[in-house]
């Protein structure tokens, strides 16, 4: 049911907005060093982030498909995908937050997230199961 308490639940968006919150403050710490457009792309990022995590927060389990065949070992080499590609993200933001902060080149940061996102967008949008 929609409303019962665990699907209402605060922590559920904890970590999002973390993320997000994150995103804001250094987003104006860059912004105080006059660095306004890094600020906006390293804001960006995060909010994408944040965007990803709240998307995510209501799986219970990972769907199987057919592509990864049936039983113990399709669970095993999905879960196995999903969490390269999570560990992958957080890698790619944090890099570019990183770089961010120290005024170096981010602009390789900034492609790998982007194709990261439209990556996952297009995923979730020919998975089936929509946005």
């Amino acid at each position: 049911m929609w409303i019962a308490p665990e699907r209402r639940s605060l922590s559920r968006w904890a970590v999002p907005g973390l993320v997000l919150g994150a995103g804001v403050v250094v987003g104006a710490v860059l912004a105080a060093d006059g660095r306004s457009g890094t600020a906006l792309i390293t804001l960006a990022a995060l909010a994408g982030y944040a965007a990803y995590l709240a998307y995510r927060r209501n799986e219970p389990a990972l769907p199987l498909s057919e592509g990864f065949g049936s039983g113990t070992r399709a669970r095993a080499h999905l879960r196995a995908a999903a969490m390269t590609g999570d560990v992958l993200t957080v890698a790619v933001v944090g890099g570019l937050v990183v770089q961010a902060l120290r005024g170096a080149d981010i602009t390789a940061y900034v492609w790998l997230a982007a194709v990261a996102g439209v990556t996952y967008l297009l995923s979730a949008v020919a998975g089936g199961r929509g946005l």
